[in-house]
């Protein structure tokens, strides 16, 4: 059902140029994808930090006025904690181990890609006191002739769902935090329902609830209301952790039909797809048992942060889902697989 490319992953660090002098490209993952003037274009999330030092830690966070403050710990400090490649603990202080930005690259043949030399602005940075952290994951749907980019805005304010719209690529409108803290995973419905615009997104839940999927509604992609969860975790499954909204749900006959990921307790993350009423996309008509796309090989299940596979972008041909995602946190690849394959596997999947 899933084909990845012969050539992943399709991007890797040294493909990528580091922003600025004095940092060095950590990651490239979670890629968007769309189609624009005969292209296939993606907007990946580009991680980096400093080149780093012989037993120092350092970081950037930036600065409401868009400069870089590089922050530094010695790696024998007792207040470090660097268990985890994602997060770097201090004390009772939480930072990124890098700072994200977005980076559009385009090919002609959907596998090879560069990032084009005739066509500016490429870089999307963080900007204002709410991305301080940087901006990551971000997820496109093109609504009414308009993209509109709904991201991960990252501060020590916390973590939530920023708004960005263009038309040309050439000139961007930020409408600002469209979802508070702590929120991410936005993935907008590219077609009104009922009136409605509709939108999967993540509040994650601290002592009570988790990290489900929630569906929500709006009259202008702004001001969101109606939320009711509609998937939470399973215990003892592959999604027993957190789940979260991958790219813009897909229409198809039987409903609609959405890839989402979803982690264990040892934070492997897998694909699954969930299917939507078409009129009433609260109610849930099935649910992969068993994940559609897993870490298995080898740039899959060894990188940045290992056994991990998630997509926030895929370009729908008739039956074709070309689905790019990040593997291992560092790297990206892609994969083909049908709709009607996958709606076939839900019908015999019972959840």
């Amino acid at each position: 059902m899933v084909n990845r490319f012969i050539e992943n992953p399709i991007i890797t660090t040294q493909d990528i140029d580091a922003s600025q002098a004095g940092f060095v490209v950590e990651c490239v993952m979670n890629p968007s994808a769309f189609s624009f003037e005969g292209k296939t274009w993606l907007l990946l999330r580009v991680a980096e930090r400093p080149i780093q030092k012989l037993g120092i830690i350092s970081f950037p966070i930036m600065n409401e006025n868009g400069g870089f403050k590089i922050i530094e710990f010695d790696k024998n400090d007792p207040k470090v904690d660097l268990s985890d490649a994602r997060i770097i603990k201090h004390g009772n202080t939480n930072y990124l181990s890098t700072i994200s930005h977005l980076r559009l690259v385009c090919s002609d043949d959907g596998v090879h890609f560069h990032e084009p030399k005739d066509h500016q602005p490429t870089r999307i940075f963080g900007e204002g006191k709410l991305e301080t952290f940087g901006i990551e994951d971000c997820r496109i749907a093109l609504i009414n002739g308009v993209y509109h980019l709904t991201y991960t805005q990252v501060s020590e304010n916390g973590v939530g769902v920023g708004l960005i719209r263009t038309s040309d690529w050439k000139n961007f409108s930020r409408e600002g935090m469209i979802l508070p803290p702590h929120n991410k995973d936005c993935a907008l419905f590219e077609e009104k329902i009922d009136g409605n615009y509709y939108c999967l997104h993540r509040p994650s839940g601290v002592d009570i609830g988790g990290n489900f999927i929630w569906l929500a509604t709006s009259e202008n992609l702004t001001h969101w209301g109606n939320h009711q969860c509609i998937a939470r975790t399973r215990k003892g499954m592959w999604d027993s952790e957190r789940v979260g909204a991958g790219a813009t749900p897909i229409k198809t006959k039987e409903g609609w039909l959405a890839i989402y990921h979803g982690a264990d307790e040892n934070s492997r993350y897998c694909l699954g797809a969930i299917l939507l009423d078409l009129k009433d996309p609260s109610k849930v008509i099935a649910r992969s048992v068993k994940p559609i796309l897993e870490p298995t090989a080898d740039y899959e299940k060894k990188g940045f942060f290992n056994n991990v596979v998630f997509t926030n972008g895929h370009v729908v041909n008739g039956d074709n889902i070309v689905l790019y995602y990040g593997a291992s946190d560092q790297v990206i690849c892609g994969a083909d697989l049908s709709i009607e394959g996958v709606l076939d596997r839900l019908k015999e999947e019972v959840y």
